[in-house]
């Protein structure tokens, strides 16, 4: 009897397109006309409309950076563990990046690459999700797909200067790199990475993403609504809150805070 085959690998088959809207948008549409499948990568040498963490933009430089999109099956994992996929991919492009950039990079949680202060990076990762059917036994809506986006400055040296503080793999090394053998790069080693979820080796993961936090034990500047104030960032927790000590009543107290309830001053 013939064994089932295995789920071709995350960077397989690898798509290169010369322009597009959005390599996020590119994989859904792909998904809607049912062509998608497991591991599809999705790579540009330009995006016009790049999407960015809290609905801004991302901007890159044509043919000089990293832009591409995974698309992944992320069964058996349920919604109410999407985290685990982000730290998963979080922790695989840091790797990644600490290889060539070395340990000056961390993951600025949720899921920004930084390099000491500056961004090298960032990760928006979007789910297509099946609503629940009341007539069938299973009514929980379920995770069908995610759509794993990454913009990562590599070869590009002159930003907008509405960008704060932008960093690139060459401003950082002085050296040119090939992007597309980058890209592949990265997704190996977010295939690897995305196995260790698979047989449930999610804390080894969770734990590499709290170590390698950005400003982890140093006081930083947060924003809640109209309220800016300081706190020590201590943890990120295993379903994906922020722990910070905040300075409330005179005294250090815990407070956690989900994804966008709080920015980043910086």
């Amino acid at each position: 009897m013939s064994q089932p085959s295995a789920p071709t690998p995350l960077g397989s088959p690898f798509l290169e397109l010369q322009s597009v809207d959005s390599t996020n948008n590119y994989a859904r549409q792909q998904i809607h006309a049912g062509l998608a499948q497991h591991g599809m990568a999705i790579f540009a040498h330009e995006q016009l409309s790049g999407k960015g963490q809290r609905g801004r933009s991302w901007s890159s430089e044509k043919g000089a950076n990293i832009i591409l999109s995974l698309v992944i099956k992320p069964h058996p994992l349920l919604l109410t563990q999407q985290f685990m996929l982000s730290a998963c991919v979080a922790v695989a492009t840091s790797d990644f990046f600490i290889k060539y950039a070395g340990d000056a990079t961390k993951i600025k949680w949720p899921n920004d690459l930084y390099w000491q202060d500056r961004k090298a990076g960032g990760i928006l990762i979007e789910s297509v999700v099946r609503s629940g059917e009341p007539e069938t036994t299973s009514p929980v809506a379920r995770w069908e797909w995610s759509i794993v986006g990454i913009g990562i400055n590599i070869n590009q040296t002159a930003f907008s200067s509405e960008l704060p503080n932008p960093v690139s793999l060459k401003q950082i090394t002085g050296k040119d790199f090939d992007v597309i053998e980058l890209a592949k790069e990265l997704c190996s080693y977010i295939e690897t990475y995305f196995q260790k979820l698979m047989v449930k080796d999610y804390y080894d993961i969770y734990y590499r993403y709290v170590d390698n936090l950005y400003k982890l034990n140093s006081m930083v500047k947060l924003k809640k609504g109209d309220e800016t104030f300081e706190a020590i960032i201590k943890s990120v927790s295993p379903f994906g809150k922020l722990i910070v000590h905040r300075l409330l009543d005179e005294d250090l107290k815990i407070t956690e805070f989900d994804f966008g309830e709080v920015e980043w001053i910086i």
